[in-house]
């Protein structure tokens, strides 16, 4: 039987693009940067980053990396809560991008006026 190689472990890495409500003025990516690191769960325990996971901005999109094994759909749970806790969760829906599926972008509702007939 041969032996296992130890490969390099591969880190997940998730952006959540926030440009349209930061350039709107609607969310502050500072205090959203916060509440991923109060609220990110590693080894089932908040406040447990460590090494093992990093939380990085830059102007309009934050960046989590983990060398654990990480749910795409966690950091999209996640951002739903933020979103909510501040209230903008109605006007705002968080969708992976169509370019990269590590992305996921915050785009506003397309609301449709009906066309009033005579």
């Amino acid at each position: 039987m041969p032996a296992k190689k130890a490969g390099a472990k591969k880190a997940f890495s998730f952006v959540v693009d926030c440009s349209k409500p930061v350039e709107d003025k609607i969310m502050d990516i500072a205090s959203f940067e916060k509440f991923l690191v109060e609220r990110l769960k590693v080894e089932g325990k908040t406040e447990n980053l460590g090494e093992a996971v990093r939380v990085s901005r830059d102007k309009t999109k934050v960046t989590v990396t983990s060398e654990l094994d990480m749910s795409k759909r966690y950091l999209k749970y996640l951002t739903k809560k933020y979103l909510k806790k501040h209230n903008v969760r109605d006007w705002l829906r968080v969708i992976a991008s169509n370019k990269d599926r590590s992305v996921y972008e915050l785009r506003y509702f397309q609301i449709a006026e009906p066309d009033e007939e005579e």
